[in-house]
């Protein structure tokens, strides 16, 4: 949700932003074989998407008319669109940080596209910036969170196995650092068998807990509407 109400979002097979009486604003449709797994705005009018595709590719484009501003073309080295990634951050020091899902690591590239972090780590679907330069990262074959400093020390985490039984997600997706400290962990819940999603304190004991599959359908993602922030300004939410 932008702050003037409007949602920008993607279905993985087409990306759009409605208002909030659902006028659609902007629509892009995937060509055969692609998906979109992400979608970002940036600043008042411009957001980007990463087009999974042979080549992939970042596109930044004007979120208010559609017009793409510029393409930028990625190499993964996997056979399948559907496993090059999940999740890719710009962050509040312009740089862009890429989860390689199947390649094993986490990238963040310049405004150059040089490389100038790499962290290594298994099947990361989502890495997150945090206001204090640390990087989130869920791990979707460990079933577990880390976070990481700039030196590649790991400084806090969660396995899906610290949550009592009761609450425990069925996998790692994205996640959300809240500005209190707490962490929520969002999943698809298991096709209804397990929650959807989970907020812990540092010291991993649970607050709150989602798991409705009469109204709701699986948690990929999930934005906290009264965070202090906006959405255009990449840096204020830790998602």
């Amino acid at each position: 949700m932008l702050k003037n109400g409007d949602i920008l979002f993607t279905r993985m097979y087409w990306a759009a932003k409605v208002t909030p009486d659902k006028k659609e604003v902007w629509r892009y449709d995937c060509k055969e074989g692609e998906e979109i797994h992400v979608i970002q705005p940036i600043g008042e009018d411009r957001a980007f998407m990463l087009v999974n595709a042979f080549p992939a590719r970042v596109v930044m484009f004007n979120h208010n008319t559609g017009e793409i501003l510029w393409e930028k073309e990625l190499e993964f080295n996997v056979n399948s669109t559907h496993v090059q990634s999940r999740r890719m951050r710009y962050t509040k020091d312009g740089t862009w940080l890429l989860s390689y899902l199947k390649e094993d690591k986490v990238v963040e590239f310049d405004q150059d596209w040089n490389v100038v972090w790499q962290y290594d780590c298994e099947q990361p679907w989502a890495a997150v910036r945090l206001a204090d330069g640390n990087t989130l990262i869920t791990l979707e074959r460990e079933k577990r969170t880390v976070e990481v400093n700039r030196d590649k020390k790991v400084v806090w985490e969660i396995s899906l196995s610290d949550l009592p039984e009761e609450y425990r997600l069925d996998d790692c997706q994205s996640v959300v650092r809240l500005q209190n400290g707490n962490t929520i962990l969002c999943s698809r819940g298991g096709g209804g068998r397990t929650p959807q999603l989970v907020e812990v304190t540092p010291d991993k004991e649970i607050v709150w807990v989602v798991k409705d599959w009469k109204n709701l359908g699986p948690a990929t993602t999930v934005q906290i509407l009264n965070e202090k922030g906006w959405s255009e300004n990449p840096g204020d939410f830790g998602r």
